[in-house]
């Protein structure tokens, strides 16, 4: 269903964003915010502000941010449609209930029409799990003792035995062989025409962040093989970057995670009480895993891979990569039993609850590993398995870091800790770390680098214009939208500019320009920019001075840097950009 953006803005305008957030958590006022404990992450220290004026949220500790639709969605797992129904419901407003035509579905963006299609096959396979011919599937899922509560709250379902069910079920809703081929679901060819990816299995629907149904995971329920059968990757579905349970997991009040490697494994610790898990796709954890894990504001991680030497390894390559995420990685034995599924069956909630408090640290558990390679009782074994340990403790970039390891790594194999620390000396030098070094960190790590001056003068600004329409009138005619030099810091700040030729800036409906998770946060952080205090006018003055110079400046370098040798009226624009600087230099703002 569509919606026009001015129902849309109506909904949003009726329900103040203080009101509805107060119905989740606990606010009190201080000066123009409202503060209160982000329920996104846990923390202590109230860092979770409402502004009442810009109708926005904004947590400076984790980052989530954006409007009361951004809030419902994070908050309740609703897509943004369930979202609207939920408010305008709220404030007494009926919504139009009018079927996609051919013509919207036409229209309608390929992302969307895709997460329409897999919502469309999580609702069948779910049907066809509780029909007559899902029996002996559901009857699977009981004797691995999940309850009926659990099944429906995973949404678990089946796929028949038919081939081309889904496929003739999918047609019969009007979707073309196209869609379904990149949804995933189904493979053509001209011998056999339509058929299913998924069939005479257990299915596992898999949910974004957003309770999006994104992708599926499918289990034979004998001897068959493959033993699990993911979607493939597709627009809408990322096996690096979606974690399995994620969207149940977030929510939890718990402030770390438990990883798993399978489905069964994660539902049956929820299924026992332990609602913080969630499982990588079919792949190992990577960068995107981490940075997902990171932003949501957890801090620590165990990991509870299978106990065979595939999820020990596994678990191992883990560790760095949720390091360099700025995240602490436990691990978690479970031995003699194979998984979290297979321990709990046997031992119970409470011993797996005993574990997690036993959990070993994710570097020194790595080199208990390295152990078993070594004949630890031989002096030449024992030898180069601390050669090993100490090329291993170079890793750690800061010293102090590295020095409360290495004081870990003596106690625990009875060496002196100066020798130990010797050693790795010596081995940093062999392999050209002297010195501590700062190391590349992979695509889409969280450790957030120092901020770029030139963008954060870019955030303050639109921050004070979203605060003040006195600055906006005194600059708009030396400072444009396109002098931003980010793509969506440039486009806020042209809707804003529109908005305030139309009447007064917005921030919250400039936020419904913003479909994506991660540009509501960003865009969130543009309104909400700390600065540092001010204490006089003559100081604010100066303050505003400075930044409208270097954003100003910064905007002529970019086109400067990126000007065609013949592109003449690029030069002439160029040249009014620096009369329109020497001008600013002399600008005093009123405020």
């Amino acid at each position: 269903m569509y919606y026009s953006e001015d129902l849309v803005e109506e909904v949003r305008s009726k329900n103040n964003i203080v009101d509805v957030i107060s119905a989740y958590v606990k606010l009190q006022k201080k000066g123009s915010s409202h503060f209160g404990l982000c329920p996104f992450h846990n923390e202590k220290t109230p860092s979770f502000s409402v502004s009442q004026n810009k109708q926005m949220y904004y947590c400076f500790g984790c980052g989530a941010g954006g409007n009361v639709f951004t809030f419902v969605m994070e908050y309740e797992n609703f897509n943004f449609a369930e979202a609207l129904k939920f408010l305008a419901s709220r404030v007494g407003m009926d919504l139009p209930e009018v079927e996609y035509s051919d013509e919207a579905k036409a229209r309608a963006d390929l992302k969307t029409t895709l997460l329409e299609i897999n919502k469309e096959a999580a609702k069948y396979f779910y049907a066809q799990l509780n029909a007559k011919e899902g029996e002996h599937a559901r009857q699977y899922l009981l004797n691995r003792d999940l309850t009926t509560e659990t099944i429906t709250g995973f949404g678990l379902g089946y796929a028949s035995k038919y081939s081309d069910d889904l496929y003739k079920y999918l047609k019969s809703k009007r979707y073309t062989d196209e869609l379904l081929v990149q949804a995933g679901l189904v493979t053509i060819d001209e011998r056999r025409g339509g058929h299913d990816k998924f069939w005479n299995r257990v299915i596992f629907p898999i949910m974004d962040i957003n309770n999006r149904v994104i992708g599926f995971g499918g289990r034979v329920m004998g001897d068959g093989m493959p033993k699990y059968l993911n979607s493939p990757e597709t627009l809408i579905f990322d096996k690096s970057r979606n974690l399995y349970g994620f969207h149940k997991a977030r929510t939890s009040r718990k402030p770390y995670l438990l990883i798993c490697e399978g489905y069964m494994d994660v539902i049956a610790l929820h299924q026992a009480g332990f609602t913080n898990a969630v499982a990588s796709l079919g792949t190992s954890l990577t960068m995107g895993h981490a940075k997902l894990v990171a932003q949501r504001g957890f801090k620590e991680v165990f990991i509870t891979y299978d106990t065979d030497e595939a999820g020990t390894k596994a678990a191992i390559r883990a560790v760095p990569i949720l390091k360099d995420a700025g995240i602490t990685a436990r691990i978690i034995r479970m031995d003699p039993y194979k998984d979290p599924d297979e321990f709990i069956k046997n031992r119970g909630a409470q011993e797996f609850e005993n574990l997690i408090g036993k959990a070993k640290n994710g570097f020194l558990f790595g080199l208990e590993v390295l152990e078993r390679e070594h004949d630890m009782q031989s002096p030449e074994g024992k030898t180069n398995f601390m050669k090993e340990a100490a090329k291993r403790l170079t890793e750690f970039e800061e010293e102090i870091e590295r020095d409360n390891y290495i004081e870990a790594v003596a106690k625990a194999y009875n060496v002196r800790k100066d020798d130990l620390r010797k050693l790795v000396s010596k081995v940093a030098i062999q392999i050209g770390l002297a010195k501590p070094v700062v190391r590349a960190v992979a695509t889409g790590a969280t450790k957030r680098p120092k901020e770029d001056g030139t963008l954060k003068s870019q955030k303050i600004l639109l921050t004070w214009l979203a605060d003040d329409a006195n600055i906006y009138k005194q600059i708009k005619n030396y400072i444009k939208p396109e002098d931003f030099t980010k793509q969506i810091y440039q486009e806020v700040a042209k809707i804003m500019y529109e908005q305030y030729e139309g009447g007064g800036v917005n921030p919250a409906q400039i936020m419904n320009f913003f479909t994506d998770e991660e540009q509501h946060r960003e865009v969130a952080s543009l309104f909400h920019t700390k600065i540092e205090e001010i204490h006089t006018k003559n100081d604010m003055q100066k303050a505003i001075a400075d930044t409208l110079l270097r954003v100003k400046k910064a905007s002529i370098d970019y086109k400067t840097k990126n000007l065609e040798p013949t592109d003449i009226q690029g030069l002439q624009d160029l040249i009014r950009e620096q009369r329109a600087l020497e001008d600013l230099k002399h600008l005093k703002i009123n405020c």
